[in-house]
């Protein structure tokens, strides 16, 4: 085991004024599995760079290690899945790779395919076990589980539960707990580190924000009284000063040099009071410094007129004659929350497309109500370009709204002025929540909507669901958010 020490690590971008990282200083064990989590944005990916070597950057990292990042890049998907091994790490043996794709429950078999023929899990896979097939490094992994469904998480999370010496960006609660025993937090101000899994960090962190809370409205009624305290003795000071001129008519002669001494030590006093208050003003400004906003989002669902929205009846969708899924039966009813389950390639996109009236070959019985409104959050944000304004104006909805709802996801002010393809993947992914909870719809429908999204924005968005109760019919393979929120699960 050995040390990776990280002193006043200070960055910014090219033409940034504001640095991502200032004076950051940590040190952490490199046979730690360590969970990476922080809010969109704040640069878990740009550490893990800094890490790399990739940008420059003042301050010092220091380690024995060869860091080894993962996605791995695979520049020709139509090669065989051994060439693109080889390709990524020329020195591996085939042994280890056997083990290791055994471990991750993977045949054998995929490794004399094409590898773009390989399904997501099946590549994910393949990539995870050339990654821990590499000697003497230190493991910098960033969300392998986006896209992958609940079974091969699982799979995943239970592999990785066996090794160590890596850091995870993961934004799945229960993967995280699973796997990983210190956290890595990238908060506004600083990065800390605490041993646990996610669920022990949160616990500590809404403890350690109740307190500076609590701390907080101290302070605030003590700058009350002592601003109160400081305005009364002003008051007095000039009041007895001012009796140094003594009253008309009253033939008495003061006592200046009395008065005068009397007047100075009130305002002694006062001024005494007035720095004690500043005082209580600068401790406070160091409280609340890592305290997340997560304000309240709101949703405006319609209702409609009839209990139920959609039905479908022994369905079944095709592709070039081959079944996407077969003989799928549920009903949609007003305040649903509908969770569709299965396995990557089970048909779940397939029916959001054939819900949301795109054309598509099918057998079976499927009604919609008429008139029915929809509100549709892809899979899909590589198409994202162009400024929030225009996005705004292209689909409709309010941008005062619109922005206002995305200050409650943690958007900057500075990232309005960015171009939307600048946009790290979950910022990304909040533009297109941000655009549905806009919407006034009868039926919201969400494809995999939480991929990249942090957790202090999924709870936020748990929190709105199970306030306002829309009927929506979603895919997402976070398993806490789908107890959570689905009142039904349909499984393919």
């Amino acid at each position: 085991m050995s040390v990776i020490s990280v002193s006043n690590l200070t960055f910014a971008y090219d033409g940034s004024y504001d640095n991502i990282f200032e004076n950051v200083s940590f040190q952490i064990a490199t046979d730690w599995k360590l969970g990476f989590t922080g809010r969109n944005g704040r640069g878990k990916t740009t550490f893990l760079n800094l890490l790399l070597g990739r940008y420059e950057y003042r301050g010092v990292i220091s380690a024995n290690v060869n860091f080894v990042y993962f996605p791995f890049e695979v520049a020709n998907k139509d090669s065989n899945t051994l060439d693109v091994i080889a390709g990524i790490y020329p020195d591996y043996l085939h042994w280890e790779v056997v083990r290791e794709l055994t471990l991750l429950q993977v045949a054998e078999d995929v490794l004399y395919r094409p590898f773009e023929l390989l399904s997501q899990g099946e590549q994910t896979k393949v990539l995870l076990a050339v990654l821990f097939v590499q000697e003497n490094s230190f493991l910098l992994i960033d969300e392998p589980t986006n896209h992958l469904d609940l079974a091969a998480r699982r799979v995943v999370s239970d592999y990785l539960s066996s090794k160590r010496g890596f850091i995870l960006v993961s934004h799945d609660r229960e993967f995280l707990d699973h796997c990983v025993d210190h956290i890595l937090s990238i908060n506004k101000t600083n990065i800390e580190i605490q041993k646990g899994n996610f669920s022990s960090w949160w616990k500590n962190k809404e403890l350690q924000d109740n307190f500076e809370l609590t701390e907080n409205e101290k302070l605030r009624r003590d700058i009350t009284r002592l601003s109160t305290a400081a305005r009364r003795t002003a008051q007095w000071s000039d009041q007895t000063e001012q009796t140094k001129l003594g009253t008309k008519n009253s033939g008495v002669k003061p006592d200046k040099g009395y008065i005068g001494h009397k007047a100075a030590r009130m305002m002694k006093r006062s001024k005494t009071i007035e720095a004690r208050q500043q005082s209580v003003v600068e401790q406070k400004s160091k409280l609340l410094k890592n305290i997340e906003s997560a304000e309240r989002l709101k949703i405006s669902p319609l209702n409609f007129h009839a209990g139920r929205l959609a039905e479908l009846d022994h369905v079944s969708i095709f592709y070039g004659g081959k079944p996407a899924c077969e003989n799928v039966s549920f009903t949609i009813a007003q305040g649903d929350r509908i969770a569709l389950c299965g396995k990557n390639g089970s048909g779940k996109s397939s029916l959001i497309k054939l819900i949301c009236g795109e054309p598509i070959t099918y057998t079976g019985t499927f009604r919609t109500a008429s008139q029915l409104k929809l509100s549709y959050v892809s899979q899909d944000t590589s198409r994202l370009s162009g400024s929030l304004t225009n996005y705004a104006a292209n689909h409709r909805i309010d941008e005062s709204l619109f922005k206002a709802i995305l200050r409650k996801l943690d958007f900057s002010r500075v990232q309005f002025e960015k171009d939307l393809a600048d946009f790290s993947g979950g910022q990304k992914k909040k533009v297109l929540i941000a655009k549905s909870l806009c919407e006034k719809a009868h039926l919201y429908i969400w494809d995999e909507p939480l991929n990249f999204i942090d957790v202090v924005s999924r709870m936020q968005i748990e929190e709105l669901l199970l306030e306002y109760s829309p009927t929506i019919l979603f895919v997402e393979h976070d398993s806490a958010f789908c107890k959570n929120i689905a009142t039904e699960l349909v499984q393919l």
